[in-house]
């Protein structure tokens, strides 16, 4: 109600305004015919002349009222060039917040509730360099002022930063204006003031902020080399270090476009995805799939079987399958790529050079013109008192320790309630384990919406695991070959015994040990990039796990590409690494898929948005599958078909996603899905049935009534 006031308030004095045709006094014209009486009032009052003109100036400006140049010009006749430049920059500077403030209180939320997330990658550049962009635009007068006023109240820039840069920026402008109204007798129109070789200078003068930021970001990084000597000649045109996703795909490009590149790794090439998560994981979890599946053979028209699980014959599966594929990431395929692959540890010891040591006990020293950091990251195993003492699994150890026994883990508590405890957790109970999931917070994926947690966390305690949440570890007591657990739940404590703990609480991007820190390349929990993955030294990049915000095998090989292009073209052309359109999956059964903005995330963020649901149990092909269960829920801006975000949860969810991505990364619409032929019966109909649903809401109902009408016409 105190906004629809104001908006009254406003549009009231702006129409008074027109209503009693005041802008008559707003004119060259009548100023020039009034001056001698102006002139005598001022000499008159002049105090109570300059304060009245001062209001009434703020007054004009805060209501966005035409009229500002003329009574700068104005203020230049009565006041003189000093004391009428110093009333004008006050009072249009006033003005202007009042009327950014306005438009920030009574605007902003609406504007960024419909146009959030077009709006979020311009507000962060306003928040890097605002003062910038308004120090420009003040200084150029072919900006209209009061819009710019209005529209800078739609960011998140800082209001004091706002009022002295205007203040500062529109100085040059005001100085023009009132000294032009100093001889106000002469001004026939107000181009006479403005020449064309004038608004050119003022264009000029605006540019040079942005120049001059320019200018001070290439000294900032030059300064950082001061203290190292740069080699004349180079070894390699890229030096990267790790060879898990991002690694690789950097060493790969770089051969690809002729460069000389050296690729170093101490351990197994193909990193964390291909020897400890992605791949073992799915193989575990297709097995246990398997075995849930016989176990639910009813479901299927068969007698109810019970499997007999062979858990040793299950881990060497798994441990086979990295065989397999082993030789897309190895040494012998990177070489023939033209890759040079060195097995040992790499430490940057200058901007250029980096020192290896290798696992034969050679020792290298390598000049290069760039460097890629792709170092990975670790399972991070929480300070948990009597842990290392009773021991523990990771998504690192669990693999190759698990593979020694020919039963699975007897009674087992994974820690941690995100996407690998979901996961793991799940899988392990399918093969006979009792399964207890710890999880610190309300609820299990905290990341998705509540209904998708729900879903998925009522699907594995009907398979048995025992999920815990809001339950947090406090210690681990070891005694006479026993472990247990203690747990504490609102203040209350809770004993669990255990005969294996998996930690699978999160990950830590590896930083120690490759000279970072001896180069005062700044790090937190990872190591901080800009938008071209630069670190603070302009030819060191950071991609995949160790430079975030995303740990996910495909963003590091997306990573890689803007690393290796920038550190080798970077002269001619640097990309901004795109983070738009990040899928990614959870492999539980049922699947978890998401692209873009979900429910939650889009709430906390104030984008207005429209939600719409198809359930998969109306889904001919899911239905043949015993498979009807789950749901696609897609996130559109309200009354368009533009898609913002995509959640899908059942089976081959990763799969079904697909398709989303790339609509949403080419723009194409909910429409042109359901205008897309899909095979009868896939799962991929769903996609196009949720696109119908969304048109089904839209559904223009005067259109229709006038259709029945000509039907009707026509059966007559």
């Amino acid at each position: 109600m105190k906004k629809v006031a104001l908006v009254i308030a406003l549009i009231g004095l702006v129409a008074g305004f027109f209503w009693f045709d005041l802008d008559r006094f707003l004119t060259l014209e009548t100023i020039k015919h009034s001056q001698n009486q102006l002139d005598a009032w001022r000499t008159g009052a002049p105090v109570l002349a300059g304060g009245l003109f001062f209001l009434a100036y703020v007054g004009v400006t805060a209501l966005s009222l035409p009229g500002a140049a003329i009574m700068t010009l104005v203020a230049g006749a009565l006041f003189g060039l000093w004391w009428g430049t110093l009333i004008v920059s006050f009072a249009s500077s006033l003005g202007a917040t009042l009327a950014f403030l306005a438009a920030r209180y009574v605007f902003r939320d609406a504007v960024w509730q419909r146009f959030g997330d077009r709006l979020k990658p311009i507000d962060d550049g306003m928040q890097r360099d605002g003062a910038f962009y308004l120090f420009t635009l003040r200084l150029v007068p072919l900006f209209p002022f009061f819009l710019i006023n209005l529209l800078m109240g739609l960011t998140s820039i800082r209001t004091f930063t706002f009022y002295w840069v205007s203040q500062v920026g529109m100085l040059a402008g005001t100085l023009v204006y009132v000294n032009a109204g100093t001889q106000l007798a002469r001004i026939d129109r107000l181009g006479d003031i403005v020449s064309p070789p004038l608004l050119l200078s003022f264009a000029l003068l605006g540019v040079f902020p942005l120049l001059a930021r320019k200018v001070l970001a290439a000294v900032r990084k030059n300064r950082v080399y001061r203290q190292f000597r740069k080699p004349r000649r180079f070894d390699r045109n890229l030096v990267v270090i790790g060879a898990g996703a991002a690694g690789l795909v950097s060493a790969y490009i770089a051969a690809a476009v002729k460069a000389r590149v050296t690729l170093v790794e101490a351990g197994k090439m193909g990193g964390d995805c291909l020897n400890f998560g992605c791949v073992p994981s799915k193989s575990l979890i297709r097995s246990a799939k398997l075995v849930q599946q016989i176990r639910d053979s009813e479901r299927y028209g068969l007698d109810s079987m019970a499997p007999a699980v062979n858990f040793g014959k299950i881990m060497e599966r798994v441990l086979g399958v990295i065989k397999k594929v082993e030789p897309h990431d190895s040494v012998e395929r990177y070489t023939g790529l033209g890759v040079e692959v060195i097995k040992g540890y790499a430490r940057i010891t200058d901007p250029w050079t980096v020192e290896i040591a290798g696992n034969d006990g050679s020792t290298r020293r390598l000049t290069t013109r760039s460097i890629v950091i792709a170092t990975g990251a670790r399972p991070f195993v929480p300070p948990l008192p009597g842990l290392a003492e009773a021991g523990y699994l990771t998504s690192d150890t669990l693999w190759e320790e698990l593979a020694k026994r020919e039963d699975v883990p007897e009674r087992l508590v994974v820690l941690g309630g995100g996407p690998i405890g979901v996961e793991l957790a799940q899988s392990f109970a399918r093969l006979g384990s009792a399964v207890t999931q710890v999880e610190m917070s309300e609820r299990i994926l905290a990341r998705e919406d509540e209904d998708v947690s729900r879903f998925v966390m009522q699907r594995l305690e009907q398979e048995g695991v025992r999920i815990l949440t809001e339950h947090k570890a406090v210690r681990i007591n070891s005694a006479d070959g026993r472990k247990r657990l203690i747990l504490d739940h609102h203040g209350e404590e809770e004993e669990i015994e255990v005969d294996d703990i998996i930690c699978a609480v999160g990950r830590a991007a590896r930083l120690e040990g490759f000279g970072l820190e001896e180069l005062g390349i700044p790090t937190s929990r990872t190591v901080e990039t800009n938008e071209y993955l630069e670190t603070i030294y302009p030819n060191i990049y950071a991609a995949g796990d160790v430079a975030g915000p995303y740990q996910f095998t495909h963003t590091a090989a997306h990573q890689a590409w803007y690393a290796v292009v920038n550190a080798l073209f970077g002269t001619f052309k640097r990309f901004k690494v795109d983070y738009s359109v990040v899928p990614w999956t959870t492999f539980a059964d049922p699947e978890v898929a998401r692209v873009g903005l979900n429910e939650q995330e889009a709430r906390q963020r104030g984008i207005a948005h429209e939600v719409t649901r198809y359930d998969l149990d109306d889904l001919d092909r899911a239905i043949a599958d015993s498979a009807d269960h789950g749901f696609i829920k897609v996130l559109t801006v309200p009354g368009k078909d533009r898609i913002l975000g995509v959640t899908i949860v059942g089976e081959h969810g990763g799969e079904l996603l697909a398709e989303f991505v790339l609509a949403m990364k080419h723009g194409l619409g909910l429409n042109k899905i359901l205008g897309t032929i899909h095979t009868y019966p896939t799962f991929a109909e769903a996609n196009k049935y949720t696109a119908g649903a969304w048109k089904r809401a839209h559904v223009p109902e005067k259109l229709l009534v006038l259709v029945e009408r000509y039907h009707a016409w026509r059966r007559a």
